[in-house]
Formats: C-alpha cells, structure tokens, sequence
C-alpha cells in the first residue's frame, strides 16, 4: 500500500514513520512516498527515517521528490500536512495582529484567517490533482487550519478527505486518566469545530462518569484543562472545552502575553527548525538523535504563553508524547483494513449539528469502516456555544469565499466578523499588514 505524505519535509514526519514501523500486519503500508517543495528540507527528513528503519528489515521503502503529480500518482493514501509560507509565514501571521492588539496564533483569529486565506487556494489545487491523478485515494488532511481546509477539499473530494487532529483526543485521555479509566474504554462526548469545541461527557460502561470530575474540585484541578481554566469556569460551563478555547476566555491575557514574550510561537519554531535542518547538514549529524533532542523541546513549550497566563506550570510528562499521527494511522487502518473503530475527526456535518449546513465541516466522533467516516449522532450545544461555533463557521466561509473569487473586500469581512476581532477598521488594516508581508496574497483585489 502506498502512502503519499504532502509536506514530506516537514518536522512531524518522523512521527507517522515511526508509527508506521510499529504495524506489521496484513494490508500495510509498504511504500512512503515524501513530497515537499524544499529539497534540502526532504533530504534532512529522509535520513531521520533511515535511522528510524535501522534494524527493521520490513520498514516501509521512502523515496523523496519534488513532483506533485509523481507524488500523487497511484497512491492509496494522501497525508496532507503541507505549511504554506513555511514557519515564517507563521511567525509574520503572529506579528501583524499582535501590532493590532489582536491574536494572532495559526488556527484562532486573525492568524489563523491570515493562514487560511494563504493555504485554501493551494489545498483546493491539490485536491483537484488527487481527484484526477489517484481518484480512488483518501485524503487525511493535517494541514491547519484543519476544520477550514478539510472543508475547502471536501468540494472537490467528497467525503475521501477527513481532518485530523490530536487535541480531542488527548483532552478525552487526560479526562479518562483522571478520572482513573482506560481511555481505550471510554466513550468522549465531543462536539464542535477543529480548535472549538468541548467535551460534555465522557462515558464509562455506559455510565457518564464526567459529572463526578465537575463535582469534585480537586480532581478538577489536577490536570492540564484544570489548570489552564480554572475549577471556577469549567463548573460554570459544566463541560471542558479544547485548550484552544482559552484563547476566547482568556483573549485579553493571551494577547498580552504573547505581545511580552520574547518570542512568539511561530518565531520560536522559526527558529528552532532552521537550526535543526542546519544541523542535519553536517554529514556526521546523528539524524535521529538531533531530531529528538529538538521534538521535546516543542513539546514542552507548546502554549507556554498561556499556561503561564492561567499559571499552570510545566506540561505534565504524559502530555509531551503527540498523538496526531497515532489518530492518522488509526483512521487509515480502519479504511484500509475495514477495521472498524471510533474516532473524532472533522468531517461533513450531514445534519449532525442541526444549527450548520449540511456541508460544513465540523468535528465530532465518528465511526469508521471500509466506507469512510460517519459522523455520530450528538446533542444540540448550548447557546453559548452554539454562538460561537456559528460565528467562527460564518468567518470560515468568508475565508473560503474570498479564497475562491479573490475579492479583498471579503476578506475584510472575513476578518471583521470574526469575535476576536473587535473593529472593521482593524480588519481593513490587516488585509494590509498580511498583503503587504506576504506574497502569497497577491490575489487579494
């Protein structure tokens, strides 16, 4: 079986390789194939992967090229995890909206607008290519901001491109493990959009068990979302949110504490990765052992601002393993293998979420078979979330809309609407900012 991983340069990578050398059952995959625009960064990546395959001797074979359509060709799989404008992209996201006293992270508010309108045009072409050059493959899309992405594949796809991400998962392990459960056991009450949405229940034995976390305080307290929100807040909204909704509750000191730190995220790991593929230029490199060295020190920074905002402390050890690419394989095993099993994912609504069309890309538990994912079944959201969510979905296809028909105006709008922007003024100003740093704009009229 042939997996084609778009972004093949990437940084991650070796996490789904590594997962892949773990499975050695029937209907594997046998071939890996790298696609990525920066050859120096694909050939950094390549040797990781071969010492990651020291020793097996039934590894998948990974071959690396610069080829779109070659890459695509006859593949069984698609991981899209491509960054459009590189980490300095990401960083420029960061720095025009913190100039405008506005967040500017890569999936929530202006940042994450700013990386939409710059990923969409790229996405949709690549979907385009995978309908005509490997129309029976299945897209996995890890390319953020992934709920927004994963929507603007789906009209060119279908229901063959899910997104994925790590964050529910791990919100529903953190609960499950405090809550002194398997989280192989439990059933997550899961609802909204990617980097929006909130657990409202998490079951055990068919016994809701996430009542008795609300009602004990301490217990409450004692993990990452605990810590990050506040016992107070999450008994007051009598669920616990993805860690991305701090920046909502919290947009005032998120804000601030990005603008005070030294550097922001996206500058951090600008810098960060630069320094690693500098290393693994040096032909003596320990590949492997760089590489690992660099993915911990990630790990233990990721939402450093916030967590010091909430005054969290450190990530505890069992939050710094990832898990992305454990959601990607499980979800590939499960297609390819008809092994049928439940996961959260963003895809098509199809009336799951009656407040949303039926196209809108949310993210929710699915089950998955030979046939795709199918989006459960789940319980209206409160109001307050449901506010939300329809705010954030209509500033979605104002990216899209403005994506598609180049029009600057609404991209503006896009902008404007969204709650973390308080003033169309300010959104005029950065469709400005980010036409003005990035080229990849240009098409803004």
């Amino acid at each position: 079986m042939k997996l084609t991983i778009l972004g093949g340069g990437g940084f991650r990578v070796p996490l789904v390789y590594g997962a892949l050398l773990t499975d050695h059952a029937e209907g594997r995959v046998t071939e890996v194939v790298l696609h990525d625009l920066d050859a120096g960064r694909l050939g950094a990546v390549a040797r990781v992967l071969a010492e990651q395959a020291a020793g097996s001797p039934d590894a998948p074979t990974v071959t690396a090229t610069t080829d779109l359509d070659e890459a695509l060709r006859g593949a069984d799989f698609v991981f899209s995890a491509i960054r459009v404008g590189g980490l300095e992209g990401r960083a420029d996201d960061e720095g025009v909206a913190l100039a405008e006293g506005v967040l500017g992270q890569e999936t929530v508010g202006a940042g994450g607008i700013a990386y939409g309108l710059r990923t969409v045009p790229v996405a949709v072409d690549i979907a385009r290519r995978v309908a005509r050059l490997a129309p029976d493959a299945w897209v996995i899309n890890f390319t953020n901001p992934a709920g927004l992405v994963t929507e603007a594949m789906s009209r060119h796809l279908g229901d063959r491109v899910i997104g994925i991400c790590d964050s529910p998962v791990g919100l529903g392990r953190r609960i499950a493990r405090v809550l002194g459960a398997n989280p192989e056991e439990a059933w997550i009450d899961y609802v909204g959009l990617n980097h929006l949405g909130w657990v409202r229940g998490l079951h055990i034995a068919g016994r809701d068990e996430l009542p008795r976390l609300l009602a004990d305080p301490d217990l409450l307290g004692s993990f990452e979302e605990g810590k990050l929100f506040g016992v107070d807040w999450l008994q007051s909204l009598g669920a616990i949110p993805n860690e991305y909704l701090h920046y909502y509750y919290f947009n005032r000191e998120a804000v601030r504490a990005y603008q005070q730190a030294e550097k922001t995220r996206g500058a951090f790991l600008r810098d960060q990765q630069a320094h690693f593929y500098e290393e693994m230029r040096k032909p003596d490199a320990r590949a492997l052992a760089t590489w690992d060295r660099t993915r911990a020190e990630r790990e233990a920074t990721y939402m450093a601002e916030n967590r010091e905002t909430a005054g969290a402390g450190e990530r505890d050890a069992d939050d710094l393993s990832g898990g992305y690419e454990k959601v990607a394989l499980a979800l590939m095993r499960a297609i390819a293998r008809d092994e049928r099993t439940t996961l959260i994912l963003n895809v098509r609504n199809r009336g799951t979420l009656s407040v949303l069309d039926t196209e809108a890309v949310i993210e929710v538990p699915c089950l998955v078979d030979a046939n795709g994912a199918h989006p459960v079944t789940v319980a209206p959201l409160p109001d307050h979330a449901t506010g939300l969510v329809c705010a954030v979905k209509a500033v979605e296809r104002e990216v899209l809309a403005a994506a598609g028909s180049g029009s600057r105006a609404t991209a503006v709008k896009a902008f404007a609407l969204h709650p973390l922007v308080d003033s169309v003024n300010v959104a005029r100003r950065l469709v400005e900012g980010y036409t003005d740093v990035h080229p990849g704009l240009s098409y803004l009229k």
